[in-house]
């Protein structure tokens, strides 16, 4: 399927359809702030709502609700006739609908897939609104905080990483001759997310997706690097004094399938990404 890229002069009829098509059949994958954005809204502690509401420890948003004429469920937030329940503390996927979100050498560019613009299909009155750039759509839908907090979530989904190769590179460990830890980096850079949930556990996934943050949360800068504090104190702790080649094999197992569980949640090539930290890998001597 084609994928065209736009920039924020790109002139298209933009705007979110009233009857909640865009409600039906999605993968809306969730950020940690996100999922505090959420409950915000919902009036319900983070926990709560990552528990009732989404699937894989919180990191995608369950669809659960009313099926449509295509046989596709809605989402857990989506009201019959009235829409979003939560629509001011809606994700940056459901901002940006129909168009997603792609970093490169550290530009943004918006896209959408297929040869023509998906709404004219599923929203056809959107071709009596007035038509909209990018850029205005966007400013329009309040992206900018959370744009914001993906990039600052792409961040800690690196240093995450990070982590798990100095567990592997500054411990000994490769030197060791050690082959059995890049082997589970591939394998779980395949696994399916709820295998992955299982995986890393419900510690680390409460870590991940449920940081105790509460001055100055509404601010996505300074609740991701609130949040990444956090997980390097944890991981200090936890991995600090490991002494065996096995306890150093196992944390930095686990630290990648924290950060491929993360990039999940951020919709960014899981695959892609373990694959690249594969390579970097073997290109500092690490054998498999």
């Amino acid at each position: 399927m084609q994928t065209t890229k736009l920039n924020s002069k790109s002139i298209l009829p933009l705007t979110c359809s009233r009857s909640g098509t865009c409600c039906f059949g999605k993968a809306v994958m969730l950020n940690p702030w996100e999922l505090f954005r959420f409950s915000k809204e919902k009036k319900v502690i983070a926990r709560e709502f990552r528990d009732l509401y989404t699937d894989f420890g919180g990191i995608r948003l369950t669809f659960n609700g009313k099926i449509d004429e295509k046989r596709q469920q809605a989402c857990s937030q989506y009201i019959d006739n009235v829409g979003c329940s939560v629509h001011l503390g809606r994700p940056l996927a459901c901002r940006l609908y129909p168009l997603g979100r792609q970093i490169q050498f550290d530009k943004a560019h918006y896209i959408y897939e297929g040869n023509s613009f998906p709404c004219l299909t599923d929203c056809a009155e959107v071709l009596e609104l007035p038509k909209l750039s990018v850029g205005e759509y966007i400013k329009g839908q309040g992206a900018d905080p959370f744009e914001k907090a993906q990039d600052e979530y792409l961040i800690i989904m690196q240093n995450i990483a990070d982590i798990a190769f100095e567990l592997l590179l500054d411990s000994g460990l490769a030197e060791s001759g050690d082959t059995k830890t890049l082997t589970a980096w591939r394998i779980i850079g395949n696994e399916l997310p709820e295998v992955l949930e299982a995986r890393i556990g419900k510690d680390w996934i409460d870590s991940l997706m449920l940081p105790t943050i509460t001055e100055d949360a509404e601010n996505p800068v300074i609740f991701a690097k609130k949040h990444n504090e956090l997980l390097l104190v944890k991981a200090q702790e936890q991995f600090g004094s490991l002494q065996t080649m096995q306890e150093l094999h196992e944390a930095s197992v686990l630290m990648i399938a924290v950060a491929l569980h993360l990039s999940r949640g951020l919709g960014a090539d899981t695959k892609g990404i373990a694959e690249h930290w594969l390579e970097t890998a073997k290109n500092h001597g690490v054998k498999e």
